[in-house]
């Protein structure tokens, strides 16, 4: 068993945002299924067993470790109002010493694109990382045709960064990816050396 060395559970005007539970496979693997032609162009191709509750256990039992380990915050979006699940957010390999950043990686069920819901999600997990986690820098890449994607991260605070070059694989082709970075506003510039 692994020591609970945080408790994550990230309450926004909307959403609750809290780690994945085995009792959340169902509604997981519907939104999933349903969105997998919205959500197939912008992501890496999908296992055979994408869609399985053992994989999905097994995806519960990594975002156990992980936050208990500090290397990632895996999170499930669900409405408040109704407890729906609409996608999630990961901030993903978290980088200490000289670095403290970590990478974002985000998705959105169909029906709940476009509502402003991951716009209020990446808000609260930056606040939560820089506040929190004591990061400095969170980064995050999408294709660069992937406007929707492009336009959530600038209205949450990211800054254009330039290209990589055949970053993911995505639908089984290396792929370009823009990159975007949000800094912590208090961390610019020179530190103090001792």
């Amino acid at each position: 068993m692994l020591p609970r060395r945080r408790q994550v559970r990230l309450v926004t005007e909307r959403l609750v945002l809290r780690p994945p539970r085995h009792s959340d496979f169902r509604p997981w693997a519907e939104l999933r299924k349903a969105s997998q032609k919205f959500l197939g162009p912008w992501e890496p191709s999908w296992s055979h067993d994408h869609l399985t509750r053992k994989a999905f256990s097994d995806r519960v039992y990594w975002a156990q470790r992980s936050i208990a380990e500090g290397n990632a915050v895996p999170l499930l979006l669900l409405r408040r109002e109704d407890d729906v699940l609409l996608g999630a957010v990961t901030l993903d390999n978290i980088r200490r010493g000289p670095a403290q950043s970590g990478t974002l990686g985000y998705w959105i069920g169909e029906p709940h694109a476009r509502q402003g819901y991951m716009r209020e999600a990446i808000e609260a997990v930056v606040h939560y990382g820089f506040a929190m986690l004591d990061l400095s820098r969170m980064e995050a890449a999408c294709l660069p045709e992937n406007v929707a994607s492009r336009r959530v991260l600038e209205k949450a605070g990211f800054k254009y960064e330039g290209v990589a070059q055949s970053y993911l694989q995505i639908d089984g082709r290396w792929r370009n990816h823009v990159l975007y970075a949000n800094l912590r506003p208090d961390r610019r510039g020179r530190t103090e050396v001792g």
